[in-house]
């Protein structure tokens, strides 16, 4: 028996107390379900932003700028005509109900908006005050209604299709404002804390309103799902008069919660269903079958009642550390199960606590050391920026541990106290399929070498095509409401994912552009002023003909441009201004990527349509100065910031395009508009959830696939440390990098994107390829000085080792193939890519490892056995 101080003290006050032990891992697992309840997940857009993003302090503050509100969107697809009394009729009265709804702001459908062309109104009757018509107004002719929905810079494909058989019910929701001002607050106090400028009394304020700021958005997120429920009820009330998907950020949001909340039960309660099955299968004795699901659903519960106490939620990606948690819990458990039953088959006289403090000691080393090594490599996620990813590689972190602990108390301490059955019969004459990897070990090795080889080629291909890219509408199958309702949004309706782009004036302290020749003394025109003269003249054009400076225009003009009102048209009001507009909206349009544009060019397009010929400065300083404040809400203030001289280019980009490809579209895109427009780089700028989330993808590159040379190199070197030989290590090393290649490559084969949930496949192949290869490599070493004969040594060790591993490889594919049913997508690769994972490692380990050991002899040269033989 080996005797170490350590394994004594362990003895003394663990596995000689069996009954104290489990005693107090019952206490924890009391307490820690205790707290389940408060476990919370959380998929706010927020939550998956990169911290520190310069990008993201700008999209805040242009969002505060412009007072951009969540929305729902609703799309109403009637059978009836649709604007017949069958298809309006029910959608008023489904709107109605929809504005009783709590957080709900307003509801915008064809019924509100104003008519301009149904029949065409003039400037004049704009810039009136009067009321505007409407379809709510008796008379309206419907079908120039229809016409102008359809066709309307403003309307068509943001309020109806251009086919004019869909519309869309847009629900505006209240700014949270409570939401902001912690937000801002928190920020604010982060900042002083980054610079190590924060007193003691700013520290206590900022854990203050940090958790003040957690509680609120729980609260939001649990409002927002009941208000998304809402919605869906009273649509399901309409959906016999017309088809209706609900859209929008708050229901993805929400239905990505319940996803994740329905993969986290169901999957994981069908993962541990699966592990019961195989494991009775592989053991056939009910001990072996408990102790190892016991191991696994207590290593969960800890830890998921540990977070629930921290308030540390999980979100869309750190929910799958449930799942990497059971197979690192179940290996540990089954290699103590198997080396158990060895020493059992070995050893039938010992009593159950000799075998069991003999396991101990002979699985320590190896148990550690892949628990290090796997928590190096889920540490490279902590790097990333993302807040979700960080929490996944510290929630790994952390459950390694607690899995290594329980583990170790548990396993043995039950095996100590398990009530004896019948007599224990090692079956040897059943030999495990690890048997006959050995034989293809010694057999076929040249062409396992080989066909290493052309693998390493395919998977050098396979990452040379792998993207940084993602359509988000991948996250989703096609049955499900979201693909569809972004599907027909994208196809009919102009568009999903908002891009934002701001033009700032080019020098605000510049003259405007036909308004300089304006005599401040006079506050009249010049006698040379443009208006006057050329194709611009305030008397060329046809709606202002017969008209002179003491109509209403005339009248408008003079008050904002006496000293009493000191008005100042802004540059984007200006004829430069529009023309500068004009081409950056037409050339964004043109984008095969983009679907509906709105800008001021659009209200400019209008107000041409209604002049019925070009505009000059009088009529665009009008439009600025004199709209009333119900169709400015809708043609200017969405696109225009007067305090900082800014315009707004709205843009959706089209979502379903096979040919979006986010970064090079942004590089692209904003070279040409400063070429088109002539501005300076500085003064186009690019904001909105498309920007955001790019730069979440760029990062991630940088940040995890460069990372994993870093990791290799600590492995290497924790290799060295435990293995004492250089070769060994590279010998070890080799399989994790073949494994992690191939399933990177077959990724980049396969077309399967890097993003931010597949970015962490790379990590977990990591994690689960080295503990395979120590594992081996450490059984190899102990096994090999009894005969000094590698080849020997290799199939003793695959008889050995090479079960538990085939055993641990079995159980968590079966498990983990129920992934493939989630309606949740990145669930669905979860899975398939962890299998392959799983089965990449092991194979690696039972066929490449054992052939480099065999041909590089890394353990020096065969000969006689030690004296002492094993120790």
């Amino acid at each position: 028996m080996v005797a170490h101080p350590l394994l004594n003290t362990y003895d003394a006050l663990v596995l000689r107390r069996p009954w104290i032990s489990l005693a107090l891992v019952a206490l924890l697992l009391i307490a820690s379900a205790s707290q389940l309840g408060k476990l919370k997940l959380d998929a706010s857009a927020d939550s998956l932003m990169l911290q520190g993003d310069p990008s993201l302090d700008f999209f805040r503050e242009i969002s505060e700028e412009y007072s951009a509100e969540d929305f729902l969107l609703l799309t109403w697809q009637p059978e009836a005509p649709l604007l017949s009394d069958e298809s309006l009729l029910p959608l008023r009265r489904m709107a109605d109900e929809l504005r009783e709804l709590p957080r709900v702001s307003s509801v915008v459908t064809v019924w509100d908006v104003p008519l301009l062309e149904s029949p065409p109104v003039s400037l004049s009757d704009i810039t009136s005050g009067d009321p505007l018509p409407n379809l709510n107004d008796p008379g309206i002719d419907r079908g120039l209604a229809l016409q102008e929905f359809t066709s309307s810079p403003i309307y068509a494909e943001l309020l109806a299709s251009r086919d004019g058989e869909l519309t869309a019910v847009q629900v505006n929701l209240r700014r949270d404002e409570r939401y902001f001002e912690l937000l801002q607050e928190r920020d604010r106090l982060r900042a002083k804390d980054a610079e190590g400028t924060l007193s003691s009394a700013e520290a206590q304020a900022l854990e203050d309103v940090t958790v003040a700021f957690k509680a609120h958005t729980a609260q939001a997120l649990e409002a927002q799902s009941a208000l998304v429920q809402s919605v869906r009820d009273i649509a399901d009330d309409y959906r016999s008069h017309a088809h209706i998907f609900v859209g929008g950020v708050p229901m993805i949001t929400a239905d990505m919660v319940s996803f994740v909340r329905s993969d986290l039960v169901l999957f994981g309660s069908a993962i541990l269903g699966v592990m019961l099955v195989v494991l009775v299968v592989i053991f056939r004795r009910v001990r072996w079958t408990v102790i190892p699901l016991l191991t696994c659903v207590s290593t969960s519960t800890v830890m998921l009642g540990l977070l629930a106490f921290l308030d540390w939620r999980m979100t869309v990606i750190s929910s799958n550390f449930v799942a990497v948690l059971l197979i690192i819990s179940l290996a540990i458990a089954i290699h103590l199960v198997v080396r158990y039953r060895e020493l059992h088959a070995q050893h039938p006289d010992w009593s159950e606590h000799e075998r069991a403090l003999q396991t101990v000691a002979l699985m320590a080393v190896p148990c550690i050391y892949t628990g290090i090594t796997t928590i190096v490599a889920f540490m490279s996620l902590v790097v990333s920026g993302i807040q979700p990813v960080i929490d996944f590689g510290w929630m790994m972190t952390v459950g390694i541990v607690v899995a290594m602990v329980l583990a170790f108390v548990l396993v043995p301490c039950l095996t100590v106290v398990w009530p004896r059955g019948r007599p224990f019969v090692y079956k040897q004459e059943k030999q495990p399929l690890t048997v006959y990897f050995g034989r293809a070990t010694e057999h076929y090795g040249g062409t396992i070498l080989v066909v290493t080889g052309i693998i390493v080629g395919l998977t050098a291909l396979g990452i040379s095509r792998l993207q940084v890219e993602n359509r988000f509408i991948d996250y989703f199958k096609e049955s499900t409401e979201i693909y569809q309702g972004m599907e027909l949004l994208d196809s009919r309706l102009g568009g999903t994912i908002p891009l934002d782009i701001i033009l700032s004036a080019p020098d605000a302290d510049a003259p405007l552009p036909g308004l300089e020749n304006l005599d401040p003394a006079s506050q009249a025109p010049a006698d040379d002023d443009e208006f006057l003269a050329g194709d611009d003249s305030f008397g060329a054009g046809d709606s202002l003909a017969g008209n002179d400076w003491d109509d209403e225009f005339g009248a408008d003009f003079d008050n904002f441009s006496t000293g009493e009102d000191s008005f100042t048209p802004s540059y984007w009001f200006s004829l430069e201004g529009m023309r500068t507009l004009d081409s950056a909206h037409r050339h964004v349009d043109q984008q095969e990527e983009t679907g509906k544009v709105l800008s001021l060019s659009t209200t400019f397009a209008v107000v041409k349509d209604l002049l019925g010929d070009d505009i000059g400065s009088v009529e665009l300083a009008l439009v600025q100065k004199s709209l009333p404040q119900d169709v400015a809400k809708l043609m200017v203030e969405p696109y225009f910031s007067e305090a900082k001289e800014q315009a707004r280019i709205s843009v959706r980009v089209m979502e379903t395009s096979e040919q979006l490809r986010r970064d090079a579209f942004l590089d692209r895109l904003h070279d040409e508009l400063v070429e088109v427009t002539g501005l300076e780089p500085g003064q186009v700028q690019f904001t909105g959830m498309l920007v955001l989330y790019n730069n979440v993808l760029q990062s991630l590159f940088k940040s995890q696939i460069l990372t994993l040379g870093v990791v290799f190199a600590a492995i290497l070197a924790m290799f060295l440390l435990l293995f004492r030989s250089l070769s060994l290590a590279f010998i070890a090393l080799a399989p994790n990098i073949v494994a992690a290649g191939l399933v990177l490559g077959v990724m980049g084969l396969a077309g399967i994107p890097l993003d931010i949930m597949t970015i962490t496949i790379a990590a977990i192949v990591v994690g689960i390829g080295v503990d395979d290869c120590i594992h081996y490599v450490h059984r190899f070493m102990h096994e090999f000085p009894e005969d000094r004969n590698y080849l020997a040594t290799m199939h003793r060790c695959h008889y050995s080792i090479g079960r538990a591993m085939y055993y641990t490889t079995v159980t968590v594919v079966i498990g983990f193939s129920t992934l493939t049913v989630s309606n949740f997508n990145p669930s669905l690769y979860f899975g398939l890519l962890t299998v392959l994972a799983m089965v990449a490692a092991v194979i690696g380990a039972l066929l490449l490892l054992p052939k480099l050991i065999l041909v590089l002899r890394p353990l020096g040269p065969e000969g006689e056995p030690a004296a002492e033989g094993r120790s």
